[in-house]
């Protein structure tokens, strides 16, 4: 891949997910038992129709995408591949349509199979995923098609039993760290170690979401540090987590209660990442058993509340958490007396 200084126009004004998105096969970094699975359907001619789901970024479409790639050749790819996503209408009338029309046609002068790829078929409707059950098993001779979802359990059964199904968990720290390293590289950024360790950690095994952290943060900031990392993407730092436990339990409520907000108003920061980085920070704090079980499902009750509620006042939810340590601080008080 050549350095932003060289490359074309079009590929520099590309986001990085794209720019940098795997051509082939061999280019992929991670699930190597299931590329080498694929890699042996393909050199035998015998691929089966898969099923691809997972976490988002994992590289479920980019496996596909080189798969197509090495199937067919440059100018044969558009006639030999239908890429349908979510942002396509795919109730049962496409399926009737397009896809049908598609799938039926036989290609004269091409050997081969066709692909149709329907990447976020979890969000395909029960009606258009009972039609594509007879449209899959009925022009299969000619036709091969890739499921591609988050949640399989959104995928009807009778469906999952025609592909052959592959998960793509999480990538791992040491798979994107080298990734990460080269589009550094070839983008010229300057990045600390507690930068590059920030950009895994908010990530979560997610190499498409780390890319744009790191695209946004350069294009931010001169130098991308944990501290521009977590001010970039709006989280909070770990030293206003642990500013906020110690507030929490040191401090009278109405102190606590408007130390937090005004660091919350400051920054910008949502209750919701506050609570989901404090849930990590109390498993470390040295509770009584009981008194951790306690916090946890007072914490969770919160979180829960304040997610699926729409409209739920932040203030209410905050006031809330705050009670709960006030709460916890005085069973531990009570159980040492």
């Amino acid at each position: 891949m050549s350095s932003t200084s060289k490359a074309p126009l079009q590929t520099r004004n590309l986001p990085w997910v794209e720019k940098y998105r795997p051509q082939s096969l061999d280019d992929l970094i991670s699930h190597q038992d299931i590329l080498s699975t694929i890699q042996r359907f393909i050199s035998q001619d015998k691929l089966p129709h898969l099923l691809f789901y997972g976490p988002p970024g994992t590289g479920k479409t980019s496996t596909i995408l080189a798969c197509a790639r090495q199937l067919y050749k440059e100018r044969e790819f558009n006639s030999m591949v239908l890429e349908l996503n979510a942002s396509d209408d795919r109730g049962i009338d496409v399926v009737r349509g397009p896809i049908l029309s598609f799938a039926s046609t036989r290609t004269i002068f091409k050997k081969g199979f066709k692909l149709v790829i329907l990447d976020e078929a979890d969000a395909m409707t029960q009606d258009a995923q009972n039609a594509l059950r007879r449209v899959i098993e009925k022009y299969t001779e000619n036709t091969r098609f890739c499921l591609i979802g988050n949640y399989l359990s959104k995928i009807i059964p009778a469906l999952q039993s025609r592909c052959t199904r592959f998960r793509f968990g999480p990538l791992s720290p040491d798979q994107m760290i080298p990734r990460l390293e080269f589009v550094i590289q070839q983008e010229n950024i300057d990045i600390t170690p507690d930068g590059m360790k920030a950009i895994v950690t908010l990530s979560s095994g997610d190499m498409r979401r780390s890319l744009n952290i790191l695209q946004s943060t350069s294009m931010a900031y001169d130098k991308v540090s944990e501290e521009t990392v977590y001010t970039c993407t709006g989280h909070p730092l770990r030293s206003d987590i642990a500013n906020i436990l110690d507030w929490c339990l040191n401090q009278d409520f109405t102190t606590a209660y408007k130390q937090i907000l005004q660091l919350k108003t400051l920054k910008g920061l949502a209750l919701n990442d506050i609570l989901t980085d404090i849930h990590l920070l109390v498993h470390r704090v040295d509770f009584p058993p009981a008194v951790r079980i306690e916090l946890l499902i007072k914490l969770a009750d919160i979180e829960y509340v304040h997610r699926l509620a729409s409209g739920t006042s932040e203030k209410i939810q905050l006031s809330s958490m705050v009670a709960a340590f006030q709460a916890v601080r005085d069973l531990v008080v009570n159980e040492a007396s």
